[in-house]
């Protein structure tokens, strides 16, 4: 008897939970579909995005995982979690990461004839930085090309040519896509090649078979290939 009063008194006082009208459920099912659209439209002032996150996050967290890059850990109101890694300013090359790779590819791209602004755009979009920016600049490619003593040859006006072979630049042209395309895939492992030993450079066989597989790829008929 005693059990049954406190399990009511218990009942009694479990506070009750106000279930929202479907109208309103629906008018914030529909604000949370298109809130990418409406946070960028300029409607809302920036005191009114502030107020905004507010409702929305519940807390915050970041660490340092690497050098270069902090874990921000944002938890949302309702137990939802959202885990990116964001690139920091660091004071030098050594400190990046993929420093290392990122010195491979411009050491490469620069014996290709490229020059350092297009490898800095080609490098950025595969995703790699200057030390204090989001971005990788001409200089910085400079700079590492310039300690592996290659230089450029301004009155040169196209990449080198290798009897028998095709650089990735010739190849590029001749698919009418940018040279990052092919690094892609050699990179995801579309394309199977080793670099030459001599020139190492990525190397392709200058024989009819070889575009027209390229082209193949290129317009997914095939998936892989390997020279």
């Amino acid at each position: 008897m005693k059990l049954a009063q406190i399990a009511d008194a218990q009942h009694q006082h479990t506070p009750k939970v106000s279930l929202l009208p479907k109208e309103l459920k629906a008018a914030f099912t529909a604000i949370g579909q298109t809130l990418p659209q409406l946070w960028h439209s300029g409607v809302l002032t920036q005191v009114q995005k502030k107020s905004l996150l507010r409702c929305l996050i519940d807390k915050v967290v970041i660490h340092r995982v690497v050098r270069d890059q902090v874990r921000t850990r944002i938890v949302w109101k309702g137990g939802d979690t959202t885990t990116i890694d964001l690139p920091i300013p660091v004071g030098s090359l050594a400190e990046l990461t993929n420093s290392h790779e990122l010195e491979t590819q411009i050491i490469s791209l620069s014996q290709e004839g490229f020059d350092d602004q297009i490898i800095a755009q080609q490098l950025t979009v595969q995703g790699y930085r200057s030390p204090l920016r989001k971005t990788l600049l001409p200089s910085t490619v400079k700079t590492i090309r310039l300690k592996h003593r290659i230089f450029q040859n301004h009155s040169q006006s196209h990449p080198r040519r290798i009897s028998g072979y095709l650089t990735i630049p010739q190849v590029a042209t001749a698919l009418a896509v940018p040279p990052h395309w092919i690094y892609d895939r050699i990179h995801k492992g579309a394309i199977a090649i080793s670099r030459d030993e001599t020139t190492g450079l990525y190397l392709f066989p200058d024989l009819p078979e070889t575009l027209q597989q390229l082209q193949q790829l290129k317009a997914g008929q095939i998936y892989n290939l390997c020279f």
